[in-house]
């Protein structure tokens, strides 16, 4: 059996209005306690196309570009069992979701939950039953497992974000 893996602390500043779901850190982000830690992964360079800073920043002047967009970053799972770092690989029944409930009631200026691709949003609708009803979109998964052309992604990404 593989250990249970602890994920990360949301990213928010003093007025988020749209939270960012993943799903679980990878393991290169759970290794550096940085979300996105994966240079392969598009997040930081879609977000810095969007917003206008250098994708290529220290990681604090990244996540102060984003809160002081009013943009924050949590996931889904508060803690799992996984091998590597897919998705699919997570094991169903040790998903333990993140306290979803207490975090949008405290922060009742966050009117948009943006699921950073289907396995985000999937696991959100099935394991978070008492949070506060609020709008949501899913978007195409800043992934380097997700196909989809750069161009494309930033596309989507930035009429989510610019709207």
């Amino acid at each position: 059996m593989t250990d249970l893996l602890r994920g990360l602390p949301p990213l928010i500043g003093p007025a988020p209005r749209t939270l960012i779901l993943g799903n679980m850190p990878s393991v290169l982000s759970l290794a550096s306690g940085q979300y996105y830690g994966n240079p392969r992964n598009a997040f930081w360079r879609i977000a810095a196309d969007i917003l206008g800073f250098d994708p290529q920043a220290a990681y604090a002047d990244r996540v102060e570009a984003l809160t002081a967009h009013g943009l924050a970053v949590w996931d889904v799972l508060a803690a799992c069992r996984r091998i590597g770092s897919l998705d699919s690989a997570v094991e169903r029944d040790s998903m333990v979701p993140n306290d979803f409930r207490a975090f949008l009631t405290e922060h009742r200026q966050i009117r948009l939950v943006v699921f950073n691709g289907a396995a985000a949003e999937t696991n959100y609708r099935r394991l978070v039953r008492d949070a506060p009803s609020i709008t949501s979109v899913r978007l195409p998964s800043t992934s380097p497992a997700q196909t989809m052309a750069y161009a494309d992604k930033l596309a989507h990404w930035r009429t989510a974000l610019s709207g």
